[in-house]
């Protein structure tokens, strides 16, 4: 055969580049700018910093690993949710799909990947059967219906932890607007959806009702979305008059914080994890549990704020104050000594680790964030001289018990001679 035969012509190859040019991209379409599209895929730079962190490990929800074989188990068990719902309300099936089909477009704006590759019937087919899931499983866990007592989903331990994790997913959503519309739709209950789903979390992180009734009515893009911005505190909003201060620094680790003089503090009284205050030298940062929740909790909120340009970003904010502050295993264990670290994670090093490579090349305005004013007032006690001073030669005197009394004694030595001088040149005077 003929070399030449495999040649593309001229021709030939611009019809291809023509050909290409017209077709959409499908990975990341056009549309996903949007700030409808809040649903992504995570960049690759995301996931090479913790390539479990983002995948579903046993119920898929949503398109994007929809099919995954190793997610089957609880894929079947979903088709029994949606009988019982069915079985009990009394409503067909077919009211359900066609409300979804009526949201076909809205629905896949809300994807930054394409879903070509489902049509509409099969999109709707798929909505309803994981939306139907997850407000069923919201309802038997928070005992609003009867639920099999043997059933597996919820005897079997193993099953809860990995499942409560891969809701808060980033590329396993389905629209937040997709949730309520069958929820009204099947709705008898006396609780609303947001207060549902919060009291369902609540079983992994335990927060007090009264702060959780504030967001009885709270909205969001997705679960991930709505979780979040149940963390989120109106009165941490920045200004627009702020948003043109000068460039700030970032603040130092916790043990050299201490030297100069700041001290640290658990502040019981804060609603989220995120109100941390810095006031007359002290800085309040609320208790949290690091564990595999919140770890998986964080590193998802980080990449929906980092992939999402139409949301604030907390938790992005947080992550790099507490890198900050966290910088080596022993600022981790100030930190746990002070109760503001409760470790559930692995070792103090594994903790400064983890804050590290999460806040790592991440987007972040150091002049444009909720605690803009804490990192000023930080970094400007830092250099006040006589608390500065103060503080340094505390922590070299009398860090500890041996330095301390080194201290004394020199003290003590240094006032003997100051008397024995006196004592000498007084009576030369005195004559």
């Amino acid at each position: 055969m003929n070399n030449n035969d495999h040649v593309i012509t001229m021709d030939q190859e611009v019809e291809l580049m023509t050909t290409q040019m017209k077709q959409p991209p499908k990975l990341l379409h056009k549309l996903a700018g949007k700030s409808s599209c809040c649903i992504f895929r995570v960049p690759q730079g995301l996931v090479d910093i913790n390539k479990e962190a983002y995948r579903p490990r046993i119920v898929s929800i949503g398109p994007y690993h929809y099919g995954n074989k190793d997610l089957e188990m609880i894929q079947e068990h979903k088709w029994r949710f949606l009988n019982d719902m069915i079985t009990r309300i009394g409503k067909p099936l077919k009211n359900f799909m066609d409300i979804i089909v009526s949201m076909d477009v809205q629905i896949r704006e809300s994807y930054s990947e394409s879903l070509d590759r489902f049509s509409t019937n099969e999109l709707a087919k798929m909505m309803v059967l994981d939306g139907i899931f997850l407000i069923e499983l919201f309802r038997k866990v928070g005992k609003l219906v009867q639920s099999d007592p043997e059933d597996p989903v919820f005897k079997m331990g193993w099953v809860s932890p990995f499942l409560t994790r891969d809701l808060l997913k980033i590329e396993n959503q389905i629209p937040f607007f997709v949730l309520q519309k069958l929820f009204h739709e099947s709705n008898s209950d006396a609780k609303t959806l947001p207060s549902l789903i919060l009291d369902f979390f609540n079983h992994m992180v335990d927060r007090q009702q009264q702060v959780l009734k504030k967001y009885k009515n709270l909205d969001g893009k997705h679960l991930l979305d709505f979780f979040r911005m149940s963390y989120i505190n109106a009165k941490n909003r920045i200004s627009d008059e702020n948003s043109e201060k000068p460039p700030l620094t970032l603040i130092q680790p916790a043990t050299k914080l201490v030297i100069a003089g700041v001290k640290f503090k658990a502040n019981h009284q804060a609603d989220s994890f995120l109100d941390i205050e810095f006031l007359n030298g002290t800085l309040l940062i609320p208790k949290i549990n690091l564990d595999d929740f919140y770890s998986s909790f964080i590193l998802n909120c980080v990449a929906f704020e980092q992939c999402y340009h139409h949301c604030s970003k907390d938790i992005t904010t947080y992550v790099v104050f507490m890198g900050c502050i966290m910088n080596t295993s022993t600022d981790v264990s100030l930190l746990t000594e002070n109760k503001i670290i409760e470790n559930y994670f692995g070792t103090d090093k594994e903790i400064a680790k983890f804050f590290k490579y999460v806040g790592k090349d991440v987007a972040f305005d150091v002049k444009k964030n909720y605690l803009q004013g804490l990192f000023s007032e930080v970094n400007d006690y830092c250099k006040n001289g006589w608390h500065v001073g103060w503080a340094g030669f505390k922590h070299t005197y009398f860090e500890s018990p041996w330095a301390a009394i080194s201290a004394f004694a020199a003290f003590m030595l240094l006032s003997l001679a100051g008397l024995q001088t006196f004592y000498t040149v007084y009576p030369y005077y005195h004559k």
